[in-house]
């Protein structure tokens, strides 16, 4: 590929975003290590912020979102700081699960120093690495850790006291506290696969497509966008593969049509309840997605400055990705940093689609 279409690739990145990662590159800034790599044209090589090599000219200088970006363009990884070896704050974060993996911790005996001092490294590069791997805090990563866990046991047959204590939950009380608003359901339902939670579901037509609205009665579970009716269905099936879900067209009537409406690009008339199953971290950002403005629209980044965890962006990302309840949480109202679209699950047609149609009503 001629420098001219790397250089044209290079030009996606905004201005801004590039005269932030040339300060990184210029300060050799560890921090950044995973987030870019900077390609020098005069050599054809291209290199982690960090890399200890020296500065190439800025005029000479591209910067490429992931070592495959650069590869496409006709760059080699550095053989000093070996760009496509795996991120020392990955590796560290690793370290950490497969560490918490071979222990029963609970919420008294988690000690971050003491988890500090078995890897050999400080709490504060600890917190770097997992806020900025994760966009969570060890302390947080380990609690989802451990319900993955506790779920993981009351799936394979576990009762709830074995996988209670296993766990290290120490009570039946603390179980219900940290589970239940996760799991979305008991941890007695949970363990059944969802067997007696009555889940009810329907399909409309819009004119993008067709739209899955599932709920219990507690409220909205899923939101789903497709042009398959039965492919829709073998998504909401999946996560409870033993709840009774039924068509019921008339159960929920009323959040149907409103979540109709607002995929027209009407404005919300009714506040919807949700029922869905969330991490911590995904709530958080959930609930920051819903204070978007109808026709406004915010990046990665500065969702995640609104949670006060700058360096979670791509968390956010992954939160925005797994949205159960698209519409009602309007993840696609969240775009990258240069203005183009990325990351929907239901097609950037119809996010672009959503977008304009809520720009133009508000």
């Amino acid at each position: 590929m001629s420098s001219q279409q790397a250089k044209s690739f290079a030009d996606r990145i905004t201005s801004q975003a590039a005269d932030r990662f040339w300060q990184a590159t210029l300060q050799r800034d560890t921090r950044a290590d995973g987030s870019f790599v900077f390609a020098v044209r005069s050599t054809h090589i291209y290199c982690r912020p960090s890399c200890p090599a020296r500065r190439p000219l800025r005029r000479n200088t591209l910067f490429f979102r992931t070592t495959q970006d650069a590869e496409t363009h006709g760059f080699r990884p550095c053989r000093r700081c070996r760009p496509k070896l795996q991120d020392p704050a990955t590796a560290l974060v690793q370290q950490v699960a497969a560490v918490l993996a071979g222990v029963n911790v609970t919420d008294d005996s988690f000690r971050l120093g003491a988890l500090a001092a078995q890897l050999h490294t400080s709490p504060a590069t600890l917190r770097r690495a997992f806020r900025r791997t994760t966009g969570l805090s060890p302390k947080e990563f380990e609690q989802a850790a451990r319900l993955e866990r506790f779920k993981k046991m009351l799936r394979e047959g576990s009762s709830i006291t074995e996988a209670l204590y296993a766990c290290g939950y120490g009570s039946s009380s603390r179980l219900y506290e940290k589970t239940n608003a996760q799991l979305g359901m008991t941890p007695a339902s949970y363990r059944k696969g969802g067997a007696g939670m009555q889940i009810g579901y329907t399909v409309a037509n819009t004119t993008l497509g067709k739209v899955l609205v599932a709920a219990t009665e507690r409220g909205v579970s899923a939101v789903y966008l497709g042009e398959s009716e039965r492919v829709l269905v073998e998504e909401l099936r999946k996560e409870y593969a033993q709840a009774e879900i039924v068509r019921a067209a008339d159960r929920h009537a009323n959040w149907l049509s409103e979540i109709v409406h607002r995929v027209e690009g009407d404005a919300p008339s009714v506040e919807l309840p949700l029922d869905v199953q969330a991490t911590a971290f995904q709530r958080r950002v959930w609930q920051e997605l819903q204070k978007i403005p109808r026709g406004a629209t915010r990046t990665y980044t500065q969702v995640a400055r609104a949670l006060g965890k700058p360096r979670s962006v791509r968390a956010v990302a992954r939160a925005c990705a797994t949205n159960p309840v698209s519409i009602v949480v309007p993840c696609h109202r969240v775009i990258r940093t240069d203005g183009t679209l990325a990351g929907y699950r239901w097609g950037l047609q119809r996010k672009q689609k959503l977008l304009e149609r809520e720009a133009a009503s508000a």
